[in-house]
């Protein structure tokens, strides 16, 4: 099943997600699904308060992040319960985007090394640690089970000249070429 993506503006974006027990219906299914509505939206990752559920759980696929030296490290796994549990490394800049937020477009900077807490979907428990675009890709999905949205890195002149943009994807003025979900047309469920 293909979810649409929630869009900028929706709440569910902007909450601290849930733990899932492990007896959580459906849930292998669930992560096929985020991955086939990832890979349909041409995304990287995607984040389970994207699709509306505000769960902690992400997917990801940071092999099309990698450049010709890093081809065959990227790296494709869910992320069920996760927990950064320790960030270090020079922060380095990199242009992020978002497909909550189609259009938009900036640099932020994070540590280049993460250690990460997880269960996978077998619930076998897991701790590795990331660096470089693989972590960046885990930050930016672990962001959003944590109501965090990569324009909150901005500073404040970056934030304005952005905001009409953003207001526009909350209304539904923008192109995706993937079905979405926008706060200010459509109830969540």
């Amino acid at each position: 099943m293909i979810y649409p993506i929630v869009a900028y503006g929706d709440p569910v974006l902007k909450e601290v997600a849930e733990d899932i027990p492990q007896d959580y219906p459906n849930l292998k299914e669930l992560v096929d699904d985020m991955f086939a509505t990832m890979y349909h939206a041409h995304g990287v990752g995607l984040a389970a308060p994207q699709i509306g559920k505000s769960i902690r759980l992400f997917v990801i696929d940071s092999e099309p992040m990698m450049d010709e030296k890093d081809e065959g490290k990227g790296l494709k796994k869910a992320f069920i319960n996760p927990e950064i549990v320790d960030e270090d490394g020079e922060e380095w800049g990199f242009e992020e985007g978002c497909l909550s937020i189609p259009g938009v477009r900036e640099v932020v900077y994070r540590p280049e090394r993460i250690v990460i807490r997880y269960f996978d979907e077998e619930w076998n428990e897991h701790e590795d640690t990331y660096d470089g675009m693989n972590a960046r890709v885990i930050q930016h999905e672990y962001d959003h089970i944590e109501g965090i949205l990569f324009t909150d890195y901005l500073n404040g002149l970056r934030k304005r000249l952005i905001k009409n943009k953003l207001a526009k994807i909350s209304k539904g003025e923008v192109d995706a070429d993937y079905k979405m979900n926008f706060p200010a047309l459509t109830k969540r469920r």
